[in-house]
């Protein structure tokens, strides 16, 4: 089974003065096609250090980051967005919608930077917008829309251009319970449809929706298992 994702000792330190402070101190991990994996850990336990390393907003100090074939940790910055924009969609906890743009523009905005024309644009926009239910709030701008609603498009943009990945960071952190159990409703339909995801919070609940829980704590997987009655290699 081919990995997705593929760390072999990977850190990240930053430097304080001539005070080194070591984040990430050497984490392996493999995560394959079509997983579906929480990331949890303490505050300050590296996870949203290595979140912003799998998604190629930041590059490691040290070690080897494989991306679906493309090994990114040494990458010049351009190459980086290059592939953070074919291979990536991010959903965040503050959603990230442009206020003036109803959901459908807000969904078709990485079409319009991968050059796609307008006319194909809005039909692979309005398909994803489907996918989760909004079909009939297109038009509508992110005032006019829930919080749940303002997700729903986060996750509609992410997923508009075919990434290999979706990297969620705390995607119901701003939600009340009932509407956190269907956005995650919406990720498991996502992973069931071919999609990796790996989610990053700090809920318990959120993360038994996935199959496969990653801790850390002080910069090291603590522990890596798999749900009970899944197989991580199914």
């Amino acid at each position: 089974m081919q990995s997705i994702i593929h760390l072999e000792g990977i850190r990240k330190s930053y430097y304080m003065g001539k005070q080194e402070l070591q984040v990430l101190k050497g984490i392996d991990l493999d995560i394959l096609k079509n997983e579906y994996v929480a990331l949890m850990g303490p505050s300050g336990s590296g996870k949203s250090t290595l979140m912003n390393i799998l998604g190629c907003l930041d590059s490691p100090t040290g070690g080897k980051y494989v991306l679906n074939g493309h090994d990114v940790s040494k990458m010049a910055d351009d190459n980086l967005a290059d592939i953070r924009n074919k291979e990536i969609g991010f959903v965040f906890q503050q959603f990230n919608l442009l206020p003036r743009l109803t959901a459908l523009e807000n969904v078709a905005l990485p079409l319009v930077y991968a050059g796609i024309g307008r006319k194909q644009r809005t039909e692979m926009a309005m398909d994803v917008i489907g996918k989760v239910g909004l079909q009939d709030r297109s038009h509508h701008k992110p005032n006019e829309l829930s919080g749940g609603q303002c997700q729903r498009v986060a996750i509609a943009r992410a997923l508009v251009n075919n990434p290999s990945l979706i990297l969620a960071d705390e995607p119901t952190g701003n939600l009340d319970t009932k509407t956190s159990i269907e956005i995650m409703d919406i990720f498991g339909k996502i992973q069931a449809g071919g999609n990796t995801v790996v989610l990053v919070t700090h809920e318990e609940d959120i993360a038994n929706h996935a199959k496969r829980i990653v801790r850390l704590r002080d910069g090291l997987i603590e522990s890596d298992k798999t749900q009970a009655g899944t197989l991580q290699h199914a």
